[in-house]
């Protein structure tokens, strides 16, 4: 009885532990089909893009830099297409003997390694940096054969920028660069839109018309969907919204007028500026010594940063834009145009020069070549009488100049397009209490205004602002701020919008004082310091010589240039407009250290006022006089500029390009074209050069593009890069 009961109780237990496993196994299938149900029914949208996302990456595609021409349509800056060999850092267990082994395919040099270096220290270590950049087809070839041996190793195709003038307008072009840290963080503070532009970019203009304008010529980046495998590598491409090529920047310059001054220049250094002051448009830009834009582009090697850096001199420096000098006698005009303004002096005022400018126990001297004499204001500008303007300064007092020339542009920013103007200095009493700390040093003296009037003393100023000064005084007081950029295309609707010819408020002058120093100007060419040089022009132009002291001299110390250290000779300077009653041209220019301005800046002078007002390019013969300081008026048989060819260019390997019809019958035609994508995100242009090639189109970077396109490559002797 007893052990039928505890059956029962046995059953029973079992029983119910049989219904609790079942309906825990129930319970749990009742999770799975809800869970299942979240998945599929209330979560299926977002897990299925998701998914969709895992399966498409979006990729970012670059668009082509935008061109660079000068005032005819002549191509400066443009972009090429080469394949190139990156590293991803994070992807490789060994960086250093990748590289090794990857140089028993591809040539790489010591140069191509410490760029490498650089830049992994600039990049994060999930970015891809280059190895070796313009690879041949051969080395694409022999690479891709072996890839399966180099996990985080790839060939993608990237554009490149090239200019094909090399040095020459080095300073007005800057060059583009790779962005460095400093840039991205400035970049966090940028709009949405725009950061989003940049993604994928890894150039940003650095200098000169690059960095000013790189808003216009970037373009706007383009999307591309690229469905992926399991590795990420790319499979086919899905869709794809293409970017919008940078603009076209239309230069006012005259690329073979500005080939012809720094071939005049010679060795030399110095710059110069010509504007036109009916419109402001700067038609030549010159700063000397120049260097090559191409050197910075792929990121520049030690040796030749070395040598540009570390030269005397300075090629990178701006000397047009942030050089600054005292201006010499060029500033005599200025000075005689301020009294005339204050009524402070009569034309006809005589002042006797007699060599020495007494004042406060201390002789201003006149150099010993003046001739003195009774001086009236026209003469003492014709004939650059230094006891002359020595009194008027002292008439005048430094806060009065100040007043009257800096509206002019001197000792301030002129607003030129191009980053990076200083402001020079134009004295005041007011600039001498903010810039010095000792109570003795705040004090204006009365003696220190004297040397101001022949553009000495404390004046120091860029040859812009001495030519948008001269440019003002040309046009009767009507002031443009100077624009290298003349036109801006739109490389889609091909419309372009002008950027020069806005004009300022103008400077409210008495026509008569303005004419009177414009014709004074004019007899230093046909009785002055510039008659030699001017002789037998066929326009009449208005000029000013000057020489400025590089360094000073002890009090009674004579100055003897052939004593003195090449740098520490007088600087030689001439300022100039033409024709005299409706100027086209004004132009200022300093050769440093070349000593008199008629012996080495105004012949120059003459050559560009010759080519832009009569058409004519100086012989060859004459060229070279001028370029030692051994010449004055033009020798030799004078061309037409039209016969005249444009500077050699030269390829992205330093080939020279035979010279051609440069001009572009439509300026964004050349390279400007919304051109064939890749699904790494760059862009390759479809008229790729011969060597390095490039892919027209496809998915260019990826394993299965290359691989196909190496199998029908096979190694050759005149495929060998050299």
């Amino acid at each position: 009885m007893t052990e039928l009961k505890n059956l029962e109780q046995e059953l029973s237990r079992f029983r119910l532990r049989l219904w609790v496993a079942a309906g825990f196994v129930l319970f749990c299938f009742g999770l799975l089909v809800f869970r299942l149900f979240v998945l599929q029914v209330v979560r299926h949208d977002d897990l299925a893009t998701q998914a969709e996302n895992n399966r498409i990456a979006v990729v970012p595609i670059v668009p082509n830099r935008g061109l660079i021409v000068d005032r005819n349509g002549v191509v400066l800056a443009n972009n090429y297409s080469a394949y190139t060999l990156e590293i991803t850092p994070s992807k490789v267990e060994d960086v250093e003997a990748t590289i090794n082994e990857l140089a028993k395919l591809v040539d790489i040099a010591p140069r191509d390694r410490r760029r490498f270096k650089r830049l992994r220290e600039e990049s994060k270590s999930f970015e891809s940096i280059p190895i070796r950049t313009r690879l041949s087809d051969v080395e694409v070839a022999r690479f891709t054969a072996q890839r399966f041996r180099f996990p985080g190793v790839d060939i993608r195709a990237r554009l490149f920028r090239h200019y094909p003038y090399g040095e020459l307008a080095s300073h007005v072009l800057g060059y583009i660069g790779r962005i460095n840290q400093r840039e991205k963080e400035a970049m966090e503070d940028w709009p949405d839109e725009d950061q989003a532009n940049y993604r994928g970019t890894d150039y940003i203009g650095k200098l000169g018309i690059e960095q000013s304008y790189e808003r216009e010529l970037h373009g706007l980046t383009g999307v591309e969907e690229v469905e992926t495998s399991a590795g990420g590598r790319a499979v086919r491409r899905l869709s794809s919204h293409p970017a919008t090529p940078g603009n076209t920047v239309h230069l006012a310059i005259d690329i073979k007028l500005q080939g012809l001054i720094e071939r005049l220049f010679g060795k030399r250094r110095g710059a110069l500026v010509a504007i036109d002051p009916r419109n402001g448009e700067v038609l030549a830009f010159v700063s000397k010594p120049t260097f090559d834009p191409n050197l910075f582009v792929d990121g520049i090697d030690t040796e030749n940063w070395k040598e540009l850096n570390e030269s005397a001199d300075k090629p990178l420096l701006n000397r047009a834009l942030r050089g600054t000098y005292p201006p010499g006698s060029t500033y005599k005009p200025f000075m005689a145009l301020a009294a005339l303004n204050t009524n402070k002096r009569n034309p006809n005022t005589i002042i006797m020069d007699n060599g020495v400018f007494n004042f406060g126990g201390h002789q201003f001297r006149s150099p010993e070549n003046e001739r003195g004499g009774a001086m009236n204001m026209r003469r003492a500008i014709v004939e650059s009488s230094n006891v002359y303007f020595y009194s008027l300064a002292n008439d005048l007092g430094v806060d009065l100049i100040h007043d009257q020339n800096e509206p002019l542009g001197f000792g301030r920013l002129t607003g030129i397009d191009l980053k990076g103007e200083v402001t020079g200095i134009l004295p005041s009493t007011d600039w001498k209490r903010r810039t010095y700390r000792r109570p003795e040093q705040k004090k204006w003296y009365a003696g220190e205004t004297i040397s101001l009037g022949i553009g000495q003393g404390y004046n120091n100023f860029t040859i812009l602002q001495i030519a948008t000064a001269l440019s003002t005084l040309a046009a009767d007081g009507q002031r443009f701020q100077p624009r290298v950029v003349r036109e801006i295309e739109d490389v889609v609707t091909r419309q372009r919008r002008v950027v020069s010819s806005q004009a300022l408020a103008p400077l409210v002058y008495n026509p008569e004082h303005t004419a009177f120093v414009r014709e004074a100007m004019h007899g230093v060419t046909v009785e002055g310091t510039g008659t030699r040089v001017f002789a037998g022009a066929g326009y009449q132009s208005g000029g000013k010589t000057g020489t400025a002291q590089a360094v000073g001299l002890k009090a009674g110390e004579k100055y003897v240039a052939s004593r003195m250290g090449e740098y520490q000779r007088d600087h030689s300077l001439y300022e100039a407009f033409a024709p005299i009653d409706h100027p086209r041209i004004a132009l200022a220019i300093i050769v440093e250290n070349a000593g008199f301005g008629a012996q080495a800046a105004a012949p120059i002078a003459r050559r560009v006022l010759d080519y832009v007002l009569m058409g004519e390019y100086p012989s060859e013969e004459d060229i070279a006089a001028v370029q030692v300081g051994q010449a004055t008026a033009p020798i030799g048989v004078r061309r037409r500029v039209e016969d005249v060819p444009l500077p050699t260019m030269a390829d992205s390997y330093g080939n020279d390009i035979p010279v051609g019809p440069a001009v572009l019958p439509n300026a964004a035609a050349a390279g400007a074209s919304a051109p064939a994508r890749s699904a790494s995100g760059v862009a390759v242009p479809s008229s790729a050069p011969s060597r390095p090639s490039a892919p027209a189109s496809g998915v260019a970077s990826s394993p299965m593009a290359v691989a196909s396109r190496a199998r029908v490559l096979q190694p050759a002797a005149s495929q060998v890069r050299p």
